[in-house]
């Protein structure tokens, strides 16, 4: 909750590629046989190197830290035979989609640049740029950073650490984006800051729009879910956005919070508890 009100775990995302493509590639490439392919849990994150090393093992089932099998050799895990996971893990919560995220995008090599990059734009990492997509001037993108087709981005705008960014979005002036997953038709337009969050598609930021990732005393973030408090073992953790989501100008967005598919804020609003739709 609550991106996956409306979309699969399988389909979300990643780098702009389903989950379930990720998975079908890491097993494939090190295990190219279709019809002789190891199974896996449809919500697991798979690490290709690590894959690779299971599947020339003979281990029989690849778990996560806490015993969940993630990947198994035939019909059903088996428990007397385990490798306990390192980077491959089960993604439950949507803050598991940015460790996802930052394993897959801070991965990628070379840059594959298929639009128009502005001269004065500064690009120091690796990106991925769609086609019919432009970096305006001003822009710095500092780390890994995937972006869409028939995106503007810029001007003056400053994306860093491993960010994607989905199809026909804008990220405008003034504007800095750390770390995030983007989806698809989503403005992020002018003054704001957005760290360690999740946007969903079709989300419109309003100008001042910030979201804070860090809490005073350094601890790791927690978020409610089913009225329980979870610690999302982050040091930086922003915000989750649902689809359809609008905020009025200068909202403030606390760290951990959700804002469920469909709902709005005020202008000047401060986001202290999750927005149920």
């Amino acid at each position: 909750m609550p991106l996956f009100l409306t979309r699969s775990i399988p389909d979300f995302p990643i780098g702009n590629r389903p989950l379930h493509d990720h998975q079908r590639a890491a097993l494939q490439t090190n295990h190219p046989a279709e019809n002789d392919l190891p199974n896996f849990h449809p919500h697991a994150w798979l690490d290709p190197h690590e894959i690779s090393t299971f599947l020339k093992s003979n281990t029989a089932t690849l778990i996560s830290t806490d015993g969940t099998p993630i990947a198994w050799h035939g019909t059903s895990p088996d428990p007397s035979s385990t490798q306990t996971a390192a980077k491959s893990f089960i993604i439950v919560h949507p803050w598991d989609l940015l460790r996802a995220n930052e394993q897959h995008v801070g991965s990628i090599t070379p840059s594959a640049i298929n639009g128009d990059v502005h001269p004065s734009a500064a690009i120091e990492g690796t990106i991925h740029l769609g086609q019919g997509s432009r970096i305006l001037p001003g822009v710095f993108i500092e780390g890994n950073v995937i972006i869409g087709e028939n995106c503007k981005i810029g001007p003056n705008c400053y994306l860093r650490g491993n960010t994607s960014i989905g199809d026909q979005c804008h990220i405008g002036q003034s504007v800095e984006i750390k770390n995030c997953i983007i989806l698809s038709k989503t403005n992020v337009g002018h003054l704001s800051y957005v760290g360690d969050s999740v946007l969903g598609e079709k989300v419109n930021f309003g100008a001042g729009t910030t979201v804070s990732n860090l809490r005073h005393d350094g601890k790791t973030h927690r978020s409610m879910v089913n009225d329980t408090l979870v610690d999302t073992g982050r040091r930086k953790f922003g915000t989750i956005v649902g689809d359809h989501v609008h905020t009025g100008i200068n909202t403030s967005i606390y760290p951990g919070r959700k804002l469920w598919p469909h709902t709005t804020t005020r202008p000047g609003e401060i986001v202290q508890h999750d927005i149920l739709g």
